[in-house]
């Protein structure tokens, strides 16, 4: 939960530098995480293992705090859902007495993505008033971006037509948060804004929380700059073959 801000443990250092290992080579344009410390701690063991974004700033944002779990904070899991039992309802469905419910941390979520893509659009808008700025068409005017999961996701991954390169994007954006708070967000793209799943990817999986440094890879294209209508793609959830 929220009320509860430990740093991490020596396991959840490990995991941090073995995803910062596998993340390695991903050239990212921003990097946001929540302000809890132990997520804080995860970003900057993720930068730490880069090539190219050691310097590269770290944004905190409160919407990416793990769900609020209100009287059960700091509580074994087990204490939840013997709460939700005595209440007749099951987890994660289930509030305690003071914590957040799901729709209000999947408004906390979809606020946070719309600004994700307003920020994405006000990128590009600045690119095309560059003068003499090459159009984006022509795959001069975006970094171009390495990710490691080939061999490990489905056959979305991103690639320029025809030619084996990584994908032009305009921002390519690092988000560190938490497994409850994830879960809701993913769910929100599924369900809110038809986001395409891998084809191997069972419903147990989709609905199941990130193990610890789990990474999950969405595309999101705005055709346009329409905000109302993304195109998201998602090309991995919950990787965890670095661990």
């Amino acid at each position: 939960g929220q009320g509860v801000d430990e740093p991490l443990s020596a396991t959840g250092f490990r995991q941090a530098d073995a995803a910062g290992l596998f993340l390695s080579n991903v050239k990212f344009t921003h990097v946001f995480s929540s302000d809890l410390l132990r997520a804080k701690q995860t970003a900057a063991a993720i930068l730490g293992k880069n090539r190219f974004c050691k310097d590269l700033e770290i944004k905190y944002d409160a919407r990416l705090r793990e769900r609020k779990y209100g009287v059960a904070e700091g509580r074994p899991l087990a204490d939840l859902k013997a709460m939700a039992k005595d209440a007749g309802e099951q987890c994660p469905s289930f509030t305690p007495s003071g914590g957040e419910t799901l729709d209000e941390v999947r408004e906390r979520a979809r606020d946070f993505f719309e600004f994700l893509c307003q920020l994405a659009v006000e990128l590009e808008q600045k690119e095309q008033g560059k003068p003499g700025a090459p159009g984006r068409s022509s795959g001069t005017s975006g970094e171009q971006f390495v990710f490691p999961w080939t061999n490990h996701c489905s056959e979305a991954e991103p690639s320029s037509a025809g030619n084996g390169s990584s994908t032009v994007l305009d921002a390519n954006i690092l988000v560190v948060s938490h497994g409850a708070y994830m879960r809701n967000w993913i769910g929100y793209m599924v369900s809110d804004l038809n986001c395409t799943l891998p084809a191997n990817l069972t419903k147990s999986q989709l609905s199941s929380v990130s193990p610890n440094t789990g990474v999950s890879h969405f595309i999101i294209k705005l055709e346009n700059g329409n905000l109302l209508k993304p195109n998201i793609t998602c090309v991995c959830l919950n990787q965890d073959s670095h661990l």
